[in-house]
């Protein structure tokens, strides 16, 4: 081989080792510029998901916003929350679905558990089968492999567990269903959002929430009723008012102590709540009176949901101390109409109604009534 000939190879043969250097170094900044990319994407996304969790303060909508986030960023098919109940704090209560435990009682684990336990000190996600490994057989376990998680998450706020997020079946990826680290990482981002945003909902929930009846409180019925008004006014709809007022509650306390009142108070608000939707707002307005807020709703629902609830109550056998209690109410309903009632002042809707639950009262009990403006304005004209 010639001289000129093998420098030509050699020439060659680093102009190609040089393009295959540069080619290489050129596929590894790719690589690590889709990485950056991903990140910053991700970092992005954690931002709005933030923004979305300080901007929902209704606590049952937040839950249900951190599941289906959840569910989303890391591509599950269901997921399940666990969060510390405002009424027993030595508990974690199911806050989504409970279909699988076919029953309607609350679904509850213990606070503190060999699991909560665990689940604090590590502080990531873990896995059934490294839980199982983990921890001994216990009730705790059983009620969390029921739920068939792919992922249990630990909600923390500061030092303590503010509940446990399950992540359900999970969509194959190449036929790998398993968490990276980095996915790890990012489901503890999310989770550590919730925890704060769960925190200061509750907070919020317990500051408006009258703690015996499980009611909303009458500062906050009025600032929803306010907020109904406006948009009723603009998008031209009716908002009702419902007013009940427990018939001779005084006796319930004369006669069996006021522990007997109490639990009248509590069964009368289970009723009531129960018979209404869930975008509907029951409150303790005081004493033994309760206002309920019924958004776009014309006169005949209005009445025909009071008259449900003045129904229920009266049939319900109240049992306290093996005495059966007859206990009924009496009712008054209001209605913002844009035509025939136009109040913009939500005290004097309910003022309306509490004039409606009067003329219920002075009729005898156990009914309710309808405040119509035009006759009840020439009642007054006439006294």
């Amino acid at each position: 081989m010639s001289k000129t000939k093998a420098n030509s190879e050699k020439s060659s043969k680093s102009s190609r080792t040089k393009k295959n250097s540069q080619k290489a170094e050129k596929q590894a900044i790719l690589e690590q510029t889709l990485q950056y990319e991903k990140k910053i994407y991700d970092l992005e996304q954690l931002l709005d998901i933030a923004k979305s969790f300080c901007s929902t303060l209704d606590f049952d909508n937040l839950l249900e916003s951190i599941v289906y986030i959840s569910m989303a960023q890391m591509h599950v098919l269901g997921a399940e929350i666990f969060v510390r109940d405002m009424i027993s704090s030595d508990q974690l209560i199911l806050a989504t679905s409970k279909d699988k435990f076919n029953n309607r009682q609350p679904v509850t684990i213990p606070a503190i558990s060999p699991v909560t336990e665990k689940l604090l000190e590590i502080q990531r996600p873990i896995s059934l089968e490294e839980l199982k490994k983990a921890v001994s057989p216990c009730d705790t376990l059983n009620t969390i492999e029921t739920l068939s998680p792919t992922s249990i998450v630990p909600l923390i706020q500061k030092t303590h567990l503010n509940g446990i997020l399950i992540l359900q079946e999970r969509i194959a990826i190449e036929d790998d269903t398993t968490y990276t680290e980095y996915e790890e990482n990012q489901l503890m981002s999310i989770a550590s959002l919730a925890s704060v945003a769960i925190n200061n909902a509750i907070l919020l929930e317990m500051s408006s929430t009258d703690m015996m009846t499980h009611l909303k409180l009458k500062y906050f019925f009025f600032n929803s009723l306010t907020e109904k008004i406006d948009t009723a006014i603009t998008m031209d709809h009716n908002v009702s008012v419902l007013m009940f007022d427990i018939d001779f509650f005084k006796k319930f306390n004369d006669t069996y102590g006021h522990e007997c009142g109490d639990f009248v108070l509590i069964g009368v608000a289970d009723l009531i709540k129960s018979n209404l939707r869930d975008s509907d707002i029951a409150s303790r307005y005081g004493g033994e009176e309760f206002t309920v807020l019924l958004d776009k709703t014309e006169k005949e629902e209005a009445l025909l949901v009071a008259e449900r609830i003045r129904s229920k109550i009266q049939d319900f056998d109240f049992v306290y101390n093996e005495q059966h209690l007859k206990v009924t109410i009496s009712g008054g309903v209001s209605m913002f109409d844009t035509n025939t009632n136009p109040v913009i002042s939500p005290a004097v809707l309910v003022k309306q109604a509490d004039a409606a639950l009067y003329m219920s009262k002075s009729g005898g009990r156990n009914q309710v009534t309808f405040f119509d403006p035009a006759i009840h304005s020439g009642q007054e004209k006439a006294e």
